[in-house]
C-alpha cells in the first residue's frame, strides 16, 4: 500500500471544505500512521488515547469532537463502543 496516497486524497477531498480545522487534518493522519501500524487493518480498532496520544491531542473532548466531525462529514465511519475495555472501531472512508 503506498503509504501517501490515502493521506493525498483526503487533501483533495477537504480542499474545499471550510468545516475541516487543523484538528481534523491531525486525527485523520493519526489514524492514518494507526492504521499503516497495524498492517493497513481497516476498520481500526483503537482507544481514543492510542490515536490521540498518535495525534498529539491532549483533550478527549477535542479528540471526539474532531472524530465525530470527521463522521459525520463522511470522511471516515465511527463505531464507538461506549466501553472503557473495549476498543472503538473506525473505517477509512477515502
Amino acid at each position: 500500500m503506498d503509504a501517501m496516497k490515502p493521506l493525498s486524497d483526503f487533501f483533495k477531498a477537504i480542499k474545499k471544505d471550510a468545516r475541516i480545522s487543523t484538528t481534523h487534518i491531525g486525527v485523520y493522519a493519526a489514524l492514518l500512521q494507526y492504521c499503516l501500524e497495524n498492517e493497513g487493518a481497516n476498520p481500526l480498532s483503537a482507544f481514543s488515547y492510542e490515536i490521540m496520544w498518535i495525534a498529539k491531542v491532549s483533550a478527549q473532548a477535542t479528540y471526539h469532537r474532531s472524530v465525530k466531525d470527521l463522521h459525520s462529514f463522511g470522511y471516515i465511519r465511527y463505531e464507538p463502543s461506549f466501553k472503557r475495555n473495549c476498543r472503538s472501531k473506525v473505517y477509512l472512508l477515502l
